[in-house]
């Protein structure tokens, strides 16, 4: 039997300290801690790097070091597939990459460098980015630090309305799975998504209010507020979009938002929906899109059913099998354009959807390809907003 008054494994007792610091530490005060435990731990140099909001750089929380390219580096190889990869310069000093991962939302990358990495230190170094990973996740909503970090152009002002609102890019747990992205980053005016986990329901939505400006981005504010509010009030979907339509009836009678609101059972998969005068989503089964497996009937947008319908929203249901992806999306995907006015396509857009999944990319990263490449395609200008968002049932085996 250990003796209690063994001396406690230095590494163990670094990694304790770092826990209680990294919590109590401000935000710009990461670097420094974690070089300190490179120190102690008898590597060269340890490095953060967080993802920028269109995640093609990966930006050094150190100074005087240069951004990665996603698309490019070893680090960006880490991020997109999640898995840590080593590399070793002409000199022989080894440089392992781990990624930054809070839950199923990825932040960024962890540089450690050192002349020989064992097994004993490389699991002290992923202890360490679990660690960061939560520190950054609970502070980046209060810092303005991280948010710079984040982001290589100025923020529009409807955009920071709405990005203060939106919900980590990508949640999931054993069983499920929601990923999103979000395009003209800095310069979104009505779109917006939202998604929430509870022990039994994946909970997903989508909006697009009309225009591109403040009042657009006030309305998307309006019906992600209406809908988390009925939500955690054990409203069902037509409670949901009752009380948009309420709100926006009242407060901002001119404007509407379409969208769509879910629920995907955890258990079953059982997927409703309602859908309020959006583009109907795509569900993506094996390595084909079936077509018009989940269209139905749309209903008026949220904010006009009191003008053209008197009728009670109606939940639409489908049985999903295990694998399968759903994919809601906004009209600015398939309608983009740049100057020629060349729009994307339907047809593109889900040859585009198909051949990423059919690579057996990880859902965010199938996402992060498929925005960037609508937005290479159009020389980085958009016409209009434009959302994706995928959601993934994948139960456990029987």
């Amino acid at each position: 039997m250990p003796s209690e008054s063994a001396a406690p494994d230095p590494g163990e007792r670094l990694l304790e300290e770092l826990l209680a610091e990294a919590h109590a530490a401000a935000p710009m005060d990461l670097p420094e801690l974690v070089n300190r435990c490179a120190a102690a731990l008898g590597l060269d140099q340890i490095v953060v790097y967080l993802v920028d909001i269109q995640q093609r750089q990966l930006v050094p929380l150190s100074d005087g070091m240069p951004n990665l390219d996603v698309n490019a580096t070893t680090g960006g190889r880490a991020y997109r597939s999640l898995d840590l990869r080593i590399e070793e310069s002409e000199d022989g000093v080894l440089t392992a990459w781990l990624p930054l991962i809070d839950g199923a939302e990825r932040l960024g990358v962890l540089s450690v460098k050192a002349d020989t990495i064992d097994a004993v230190r490389l699991r002290r170094c992923r202890m360490i980015a679990s660690v960061l990973a939560m520190a950054i996740t609970s502070k980046r909503a209060y810092s303005d630090s991280l948010a710079r970090y984040a982001r290589t152009e100025r923020m529009q002002l409807p955009a920071e309305m709405l990005r203060a609102f939106l919900p980590p890019r990508t949640i999931g747990n054993a069983r499920a799975l929601s990923t999103a992205v979000l395009e003209p980053a800095y310069e979104i005016g009505g779109d917006a998504f939202d998604h929430s986990l509870t022990r039994s329901t994946l909970h997903v939505d989508i909006f697009d209010s009309m225009g591109h400006d403040l009042a657009a981005g006030l309305t998307t504010a309006v019906a992600l507020a209406g809908c988390r509010s009925a939500r955690r009030d054990g409203g069902d979907l037509p409670a949901l979009v009752d009380t948009v339509d309420l709100a926006l009836a009242r407060w901002l009678p001119d404007q509407y938002c379409t969208g769509i609101v879910t629920q995907l059972d955890l258990a079953n998969g059982l997927f409703r929906w309602c859908n309020c005068g959006h583009p109907p989503p795509l569900l993506i089964r094996g390595d084909r899109v079936l077509h018009g497996e989940l269209e139905r009937p749309a209903q008026p947008p949220m904010g006009l059913r009191a003008r053209f319908c008197e009728t009670p929203r109606t939940v639409h249901e489908a049985q999903l099998e295990p694998a399968d992806r759903v994919l809601l999306y906004t009209d600015g995907v398939v309608e983009s354009g740049a100057g020629d006015r060349t729009e994307f396509g339907l047809d593109r857009f889900t040859d585009s959807i198909i051949r990423a999944t059919a690579a057996g990319e990880l859902a965010p990263e199938a996402l992060r390809r498929l925005i960037h490449s609508i937005l290479d395609a159009h020389e980085n200008r958009l016409r209009d907003d434009a959302t994706l968002l995928l959601v993934e049932w994948r139960p456990p085996a029987a």
